[in-house]
């Protein structure tokens, strides 16, 4: 004879009972468990990791999905962070549109460091800001690949400091 739906999720529910009843037993014995070793070997919260945390607090990040090693990258010293990861959030793209760059929001780079480092830096380096132009009005940055403009010149046998803006 066959089991009707509702006896079926009779029994459903007796074994999720019974399942959750099994978890928290489990659990209570590794607590112990580790209550013993804890003891025994005389660790502390920090040593666990687990100093200045709460437990509303681990629970919020388990909550919202976010793993507690998260690092920023980026911060421009107002709460706004990056960890340089997806989709540049809008307050970077602002302030690098508006000319700033992205060394400078770097975390634990001082603007003193970046500036001085860009004073020393060889001149090869610093030529990428370089601007090239053509007589044609064709120009390029400096960055990314050389455009068709400018490799067949040079192939050509022109030079590239000839085409210097």
């Amino acid at each position: 004879m066959s089991q009707s739906y509702q006896q079926i999720q009779r029994q459903i529910q007796s074994l999720q009972r019974q399942a959750e009843k099994l978890k928290s037993d489990e659990i209570a014995g590794v607590v112990s468990r580790i209550k013993v070793a804890i003891a025994h070997y005389g660790l502390t919260a920090e040593q666990l990791g687990l100093a200045g945390k709460t437990a509303s607090t681990s629970a919020q990040k388990r909550v919202k999905g976010k793993a507690s090693a998260k690092q920023s990258k980026y911060s421009d010293g107002q709460g706004n962070e990056w960890g340089g990861r997806g989709p540049r959030p809008h307050w970077l793209r602002d302030a690098l549109a508006a000319g700033k760059t992205l060394d400078e929001f770097s975390v634990g780079a001082s603007m003193n460091a970046n500036t001085a480092a860009v004073a020393s830096a060889p001149a090869a380096k610093r030529k990428a800001k370089l601007q090239y132009q053509d007589t044609s009005g064709n120009r390029w940055s400096g960055m990314g690949p050389r455009p068709r403009w400018l490799r067949e010149a040079i192939d050509a046998g022109a030079s590239l400091d000839q085409f210097v803006v």
